[in-house]
């Protein structure tokens, strides 16, 4: 487990309740229907399939997502953009169940942790998650205040249409 995280409550997104002190995000998303659809829609959530077809740019130390690794998520251009450094929390990977968290590192714009998890239903029904608690890290996401929460909401949403474009 990285040792430079920039928040304690390591691993909260998996064992709930998320901590107080933060903003909250909870995202469900219908992606499909059928085993076929789970296992791709998982295999581009860890693979950072997800991610990267949204537009963003990932630099990962692997190839999946596996714990201790770090990965830079980048928004905007190489100019103009914003990096955001992370490291995989935890990850699962079972029969109905599929995904990951990470947490951030010094020089991301915020602070706490996010996870990724897609979930094959006993009706056989696909469902995307995405689950966060942050809270502004610097000085230009205290600026931003209440507009932070909203564009991660919105970048939650691209996510969950995304990856149904990619598993069905």
């Amino acid at each position: 487990m990285p040792t430079d995280l920039t928040y304690p409550e390591t691993g909260a997104t998996l064992e709930r309740p998320l901590p107080a002190g933060y903003h909250h995000l909870h995202h469900t998303a219908p992606i499909g229907h059928g085993r076929d659809v789970f296992q791709r829609a998982g295999t581009a959530v860890v693979t950072w399939r997800m991610h990267r077809r949204t537009g963003v740019r990932v630099v990962a130390d692997t190839p999946r997502a596996e714990p201790g690794t770090r990965v830079s998520v980048g928004f905007g251009t190489a100019r103009l953009g914003i990096t955001v450094p992370c490291a995989v929390i935890w990850t699962v990977d079972d029969t109905s169940r599929t995904g990951f968290a990470y947490g951030t590192l010094p020089g991301h714009p915020e602070t706490g942790e996010e996870s990724f998890v897609v979930d094959l239903r006993p009706d056989g029904s696909v469902w995307f998650t995405v689950t966060a608690f942050s809270r502004p890290g610097c000085w230009y996401t205290r600026l931003a205040g209440p507009v932070v929460p909203l564009l991660q909401r919105a970048y939650a949403r691209h996510l969950g249409r995304t990856l149904r474009r990619i598993a069905t």
